[in-house]
């Protein structure tokens, strides 16, 4: 996959293999030395001329609408295509850019725990010492599969101009600004297409992915963190924060990332502006960019809208993680692969091997099921 800057060199790179600074519609080959036409009209200027001095030519204004059929009316003015292509599904992958990255070897993601400590006790002196029992379980989540899979016609790689893809990464941050990406041509903008693509089903995954209702997929955060320390207040209070922050707390976790819908979002703006009055509840956060950051009993904990869960009334939710036990594992990361060609196309795919895991949801908290 392209990365960084690629430079545009031309409007038509395939045609300008060929035919070099040609002007379109010029004869470039006329072994039989025939009068033709190009687009400059006839090749014998004189004899026009003549024709017009005998006025058997008719000739009158030219317009912009001059012509036979064409876009709107307009056959004889040339088409101007903006080059930049705007994806108006786009969506932010913010838990892409986020979560912790692990490589994973195997196809299951494996890792120890401790259900129970026996514990340490009191005696007396030179009491007996009897040993306690540790409990420890192991934890296994099987590594899934994503694909994107492009396909580009030979007839469409020489035809397409360079374009530019608006809106293909995220600067300044998770949540920062799409910036834009050059393609120089019609396979490259595909391969950039499906990119998105996939980072795009690999968010969705992260919060909705269900593992029960389709095998295909992982587990995301919303299915894993089930009904583990929630709270269905609603609406949302910042008490209930308070309150659900401090289950986590009690279990031994220190969340430090928040995530909630849009509209839950807005509220929380609105409840810390009502709160502190003329301080300012949104914050520069080391991870580059300005979001709420709230202030709570574990410290402050930055808050991302998320696009990918719902702000539908009774479904609004806000999740608090804790980082250090949530992991993406991967055993292949993003890869662009060649698949065989059988037509005068190329095909290709994008793949990614990987799964969530959450080491402890008891570290975690959420409010769920919220009408704001």
């Amino acid at each position: 996959m392209p990365t960084g800057n690629i430079e545009i060199k031309s409007a038509g790179s395939p045609y300008q293999f060929s035919f070099g600074n040609l002007a379109h519609g010029t004869v470039y080959s006329n072994p039989g030395n025939f009068e033709v036409k190009n687009v400059n009209g006839y090749t014998n200027i004189k004899y026009l001329g003549e024709r017009f001095e005998q006025g058997l030519v008719n000739l009158k204004a030219t317009m912009s609408t001059s012509g036979g059929a064409g876009t709107a009316g307009y056959a004889m003015v040339p088409i101007y295509v903006d080059p930049r292509v705007v994806d108006t599904t786009r969506k932010y992958t913010p838990l892409v850019e986020l979560i912790p990255r692990v490589s994973n070897q195997g196809v299951t993601a494996d890792y120890n725990i401790i259900t129970a400590k026996g514990g340490g006790f009191t005696t007396v002196e030179d009491g007996a010492l009897a040993e306690t029992n540790t409990t420890y379980d192991r934890a296994s989540t099987a590594i899934k599969y994503l694909y994107a899979v492009g396909r580009v016609t030979g007839q469409a790689i020489a035809a397409f101009p360079p374009y530019m893809l608006a809106g293909f990464m995220p600067s300044s941050g998770a949540t920062g600004v799409f910036n834009d990406l050059g393609a120089p041509n019609a396979k490259q903008m595909e391969v950039l297409v499906k990119t998105r693509e996939i980072r795009e089903l690999e968010e969705n995954l992260i919060i909705n992915g269900n593992a029960s209702t389709d095998a295909t997929q992982y587990s995301g955060i919303v299915t894993l963190m089930s009904t583990t320390n929630t709270s269905t207040t609603s609406p949302l209070a910042l008490d209930t924060i308070d309150t659900v922050i401090s289950y986590a707390f009690d279990d031994g976790g220190r969340p430090n990332l928040a995530i909630c819908d849009s509209v839950t979002f807005t509220k929380l703006l609105h409840l810390l502006n009502a709160k502190i009055g003329y301080l300012q509840p949104m914050q520069q956060v080391f991870w580059g960019f300005s979001t709420i950051v709230l202030n709570t009993m574990v410290g402050q904990i930055p808050v991302i809208p998320s696009m990918y869960l719902s702000n539908t009334a009774g479904a609004q939710s806000m999740y608090f993680l804790d980082m250090s036990v949530v992991e993406m594992r991967v055993l292949q990361d993003l890869t662009y692969e060649e698949l065989a060609k059988t037509n005068d196309s190329e095909k290709f795919m994008l793949k990614i091997y990987e799964a969530l895991i959450i080491k402890n949801t008891a570290f975690c908290s959420s409010i769920t099921s919220m009408t704001n």
